[in-house]
């Protein structure tokens, strides 16, 4: 039985070999682990166990890792490290708008695995954080970071780990720009080169969910060549956001 003072991985992967290797590789920085080697197991574990980040393959026959992602996200919003065969973008940014907080081509260094996976673990932690305001208000949009709960309009948002990092940052810089580069800076530990486009992936998913027009927007302004800007709406100026999945 594993020590429950552990922080838990679960790790999906139909490659044996890969994950018992990731496994041995992640047991001695103090996780506890546990595989599974299909789709519908591995959904099933992450929805029933209660885990600090969850490693899961693209690739598996029968239910694949967009099909389980899916699903998990309507249950929970744990971590979500997505492993791509070759790193394609148009996978990566399927994972991305389904709901992955990261991805990482299997070619991977253990050292890039334990750095990504420590990024995005840190981030779902930071909620806590007591030197953070108890909560972060633009009109009818409210997001407090230690509960990690987003509303609009009294409406919950259901919002990945990443996004709801993006809309943190947005919010404490309220009123200014912010530049892509430094947006990735605060909420991923990952290089992204320049024509990487998957931040702004997370923020039309983002603004997708707080039923934003990129080209009249209520929250979230682009600032072209530089980055993004987050104001208060206009009175009036009121939509409705769009729940996950719809």
């Amino acid at each position: 039985m594993e020590n429950p003072a552990k922080p838990r991985l679960l790790i999906v992967d139909d490659d044996r070999k890969l994950a018992g290797l990731i496994r041995d590789y992640l047991a001695p920085m103090g996780y506890g682990i546990e595989l599974r080697h299909n789709g519908p197991d591995g959904l099933a574990e992450a929805l029933a166990g209660s885990y600090e980040a969850v490693i899961l393959d693209v690739m598996m026959p029968g239910m694949d890792g967009f099909a389980v992602l899916r699903e998990l996200r309507k249950q929970s919003d744990v971590p979500v490290l997505m492993l791509t065969a070759l790193g394609e973008e148009a996978d990566r940014i399927v994972g991305l708008e389904v709901g992955a907080d990261d991805y990482l081509p299997k070619t991977f260094s253990s050292r890039e695995l334990l750095a990504r996976l420590r990024a995005v673990t840190r981030r779902n932690r930071s909620r806590g954080n007591d030197e953070s305001p108890p909560e972060l208000v633009a009109g009818p949009l409210r997001l407090c970071e230690e509960t990690h709960t987003a509303v609009l309009d009294d409406t919950p948002l259901d919002l990945t780990t990443l996004e709801f990092a993006i809309l943190a940052s947005l919010l404490k810089s309220r009123g200014r720009v912010k530049t892509r580069e430094r947006l990735i800076e605060e909420v991923s530990a990952r290089r992204f080169d320049v024509f990487d486009r998957s931040i702004d992936v997370h923020v039309s998913s983002l603004r997708r969910k707080l039923g934003d027009d990129a080209k009249n927007p209520r929250f979230i302004h682009t600032i072209r060549g530089i980055g993004y800007s987050l104001r208060e709406p206009e009175n009036g100026n009121a939509r409705s956001p769009q729940r996950s999945g719809d």
